[in-house]
């Protein structure tokens, strides 16, 4: 199966269908997809993954274009223990409002679901904010698939589109969640106190802004699982977007293999990092301004930060990289990236090396592809392409939550290639090119190169995100040496199904429903 036919059994809809018998039919779909999918992504792992180590003489790029070795590892993150479906009463209503980009966003909605779950909420449908950078309103319903986005959650929590009306000393009107601000990296337990108090006292609350809101590092897997669920089954995009994308993919795929790259080599990262020695007093004094505006001040001098590798590479160290890798300018790239900061003689380098760069408008420049991608759509068209790509690397996965998700998606969806510059390592290297020290540089290069993780599972180590990397949690193997790492049975959503039609036909309520629909029936 070539992968973007896997992309579109990913992005192809559930069949309508009108009352119960129409809801029964798209679940149904839905675990058959679902298992299609989980099939599809064993797959993919198995026949990717031969590629064994090498040593630095003996890097072949071309090996790099397969997916890496699974280690009889596959996705998973279908409950292993018993879960029970969300109740039918709750205690109250959750709503957020998620702040930062794409997906800082994806985050908190993953987190906003597992909140719910964890206060026993109704969770209305998350709030995207239009913030300053992006000028975007499209908000969930432009972005992702509302349906497919509470089916897919329908064992997990109860989602609404909005809050409820109340009738209150006969008059109607809506509930008004109380506004909470959550500490950063809330633990479980502030959410089934405080948080949960203040819901029954009002009925719902309001968590804004919602952004790394609940602990990352939570000791219970199906916990982290159901994060899993959300992100890379539930979080869909639109129709119109996966298109878009999947038109992009195919051109480039149409003249063999291409790499993707997040080059974030753009004026806000590097404000941040405080790298702006290489640029012009012009650009310096707008790098000095941005920082000053958006971030905390702090002294920090330039040739520290790049002597630890505190730096975004440049273009032309991307380029150097991938050329001691082995890769020639045959190789095609497409490039995710915002404006790059410092214009064309920043990027001519790279372009000289690999002058196959391409980015959404150079592969498809229709009118309906440049109107569609601004703003949070364009972040979202990236997004897939750079899934769906043979090869994956972020030249700046530190507080990159574009990079950080990337790399865990593509680990979930068959241990799929990522290169990933140990900047910290090379710096030394290319300060000593710099300096006229060259003898050596590119096997220097490749030794630590070949010493990072090319996509494989690994255990993850802190600051390494759980969103960067869910294994072993969201992870199972077919013949394991653990127990706990054993793959579910293959019917476990048909299991989650038969509860969730129990507790619906066992509810007093619905029971009561049926019997007077019976009886105006007779």
């Amino acid at each position: 199966m070539r992968r973007s036919g896997l992309h579109r059994q990913l992005g192809k809809q559930g069949a309508g269908g009108g009352g119960a018998k129409g809801i029964y039919a798209k679940l149904t779909i839905a675990v058959v997809v679902l298992l299609i999918c989980t099939l599809s992504l064993l797959f993919s792992a198995t026949i990717g993954g031969n590629r064994g180590s090498l040593e630095p003489s003996e890097v072949n790029a071309e090996e790099l274009w397969e997916s890496a070795k699974s280690s009889g590892w596959r996705p998973s993150s279908a409950p292993r223990s018993d879960w029970p479906p969300p109740p039918r009463e709750t205690n109250g209503y959750l709503r957020v409002r998620c702040n930062g980009g794409l997906n800082q966003q994806r985050s908190a909605i993953c987190n906003a679901v597992l909140a719910a779950r964890i206060m026993n909420a109704t969770l209305v449908l998350p709030e995207l904010d239009a913030n300053s950078f992006w000028h975007d309103e499209s908000g969930f319903q432009g972005i992702y698939d509302v349906e497919h986005f509470i089916q897919t959650l329908k064992y997990d929590v109860q989602i609404v589109e909005s809050l409820p009306e109340i009738r209150k000393n006969g008059k109607t009107k809506k509930i008004k969640g109380y506004q909470l601000r959550s500490p950063r990296d809330a633990p479980i337990e502030w959410y089934t106190t405080v948080a949960l108090k203040k819901m029954q006292e009002h009925g719902a609350i309001y968590l804004t802004p919602f952004s790394h809101r609940l602990a990352e590092e939570i000791d219970n897997p199906e916990y982290q699982r159901l994060r899993c669920r959300v992100n890379y089954h539930a979080l869909r995009f639109k129709p119109n977007i996966m298109q878009l994308s999947e038109s992009i993919v195919d051109k480039l795929r149409a003249q063999g293999h291409f790499m993707s790259i997040h080059l974030r080599f753009e004026m806000d990262m590097l404000a941040f990092a405080g790298c702006i020695d290489i640029f012009n007093p012009e650009e310096q004094s707008i790098l000095k301004k941005y920082r000053k505006e958006n971030f905390a001040e702090k002294r920090l001098v330039y040739k520290e930060r790049r002597a630890i590798g505190k730096c975004p590479l440049t273009p032309e160290e991307v380029g150097l990289i991938l050329r001691a890798m082995g890769f020639d300018n045959s190789t095609r790239i497409y490039l995710a990236a915002g404006e790059l900061f410092g214009g064309e003689r920043f990027m001519k380098p790279f372009r000289d090396l690999f002058p196959r760069l391409e980015n959404h408008s150079s592969v498809d420049s229709s009118e309906e592809l440049i109107t569609n991608t601004q703003g949070l759509l364009g972040s979202a068209v990236d997004y897939m392409v750079c899934l769906l790509s043979d090869i994956f690397m972020p030249t700046y996965d530190g507080p990159s939550n574009f990079a950080n998700n990337l790399l865990g998606h593509r680990l979930y969806y068959g241990f799929r290639t990522t290169i990933r510059p140990d900047r910290k390592a090379l710096a030394p290297i290319f300060i000593d090119r710099e300096n006229g020290r060259t003898d050596g540089f590119e096997e220097a290069v490749r030794r630590v190169m070949l010493k990072t993780n090319f996509g494989g599972p690994h255990k993850r180590v802190s600051p390494e995100s759980f969103y960067t990397n869910s294994w072993p949690e969201c992870f199972c193997q077919v013949s394991p040496k653990n127990p706990a790492d054993k793959c579910p049975p293959d019917n476990v959503l048909e299991v989650l199904h038969s509860r969730l039609e129990n507790k619906v036909t066992s509810d007093p309520e619905t029971l009561a429903e049926k019997n007077s629909t019976s009886r105006t029936e007779r």
